[in-house]
């Protein structure tokens, strides 16, 4: 907990808003994107799907292949409780809706679905964009799945298993928008960032969850920022964005959301 405090901390000192940024590409998806202010019709069908979890009692056993939970001692945990305080935020699930929006991505994958709330998002902005999702731990897979059918999402790919065995199984060679949202784990990040690294092409957007939540995250992020095939990356301290646009000035942006 203290090492994210002084890190925000240290992050609201060295962060900007659009009037820091000079490069073109960044400064459209900043204002554009970032800091829409548009009332999409979508965001009442996002918040109604939240609130549902958020009103769930139903318990499920969590298997976790993660880093744990700074929050829950035991693996019985009720929908409502996860949703409340490891389920993505109402702000970050707009966030996101926005971003498949303005990227209008043609094949996204998502490493770890837990509820589904960022996968809903993501579906809605576009209907027509298969979406493959990843979740390691079967009874939250199965929950999510049933979920995302009652609100009537029929494109999600949703695959229960470990995401080190899972990647190298998947159809699809090129990714144009990976959201990694689970396993926060240094060496884990790494790996997976490897495994999936030579299916981004120029236009691909790579987002990490929770690039501050510890030490070990921080350094995943620094040595992931430092890669000779990334060029562009933004810390937005909850997210860090990644671009391999050849055409663009190797920059490193911290902006505030």
């Amino acid at each position: 907990m203290w090492y994210q405090i002084i890190s925000y901390i240290k992050f609201l000192f060295t962060s900007t808003n659009q009037h820091g940024v000079h490069s073109p590409f960044v400064y459209d998806l900043v204002t554009k994107c970032f800091y829409d202010t548009s009332d999409y019709s979508d965001y009442l069908r996002i918040k109604t799907y939240r609130e549902s979890l958020l009103g769930n009692s139903e318990v499920i056993e969590i298997t976790d292949f993660g880093s744990g939970s700074k929050v829950f001692n035991s693996n019985k945990r009720a929908i409502k409780h996860i949703a409340k305080t490891t389920g993505t935020t109402l702000k970050r699930a707009k966030l996101l809706y926005r971003l498949i929006r303005y990227f209008q991505p043609k094949n996204i994958l998502e490493l770890g679905t837990s509820l589904g709330i960022g996968t809903f998002s993501m579906a809605l902005a576009n209907s027509k964009a298969p979406l493959t999702s990843i979740e390691g731990c079967p009874q939250m897979s199965k929950f999510t799945h049933e979920q995302l059918k009652i609100f009537k999402i029929e494109h999600v790919d949703l695959i229960t298993g470990s995401f080190s065995e899972i990647i190298p199984t998947l159809v699809s060679t090129h990714w144009d928008f990976v959201f990694f949202d689970g396993h926060h784990d240094k060496e884990a990040t790494l790996h997976y960032f490897e495994q999936l690294l030579p299916s981004a092409h120029n236009d691909s957007v790579f987002i990490f969850d929770d690039i501050h939540w510890s030490k070990d995250m921080s350094e995943a992020w620094n040595i992931i920022k430092k890669h000779p095939k990334v060029t562009v990356t933004i810390d937005t301290f909850f997210w860090g964005f990644v671009f391999f646009r050849k055409e663009q000035v190797q920059e490193n942006f911290t902006i505030r959301l």
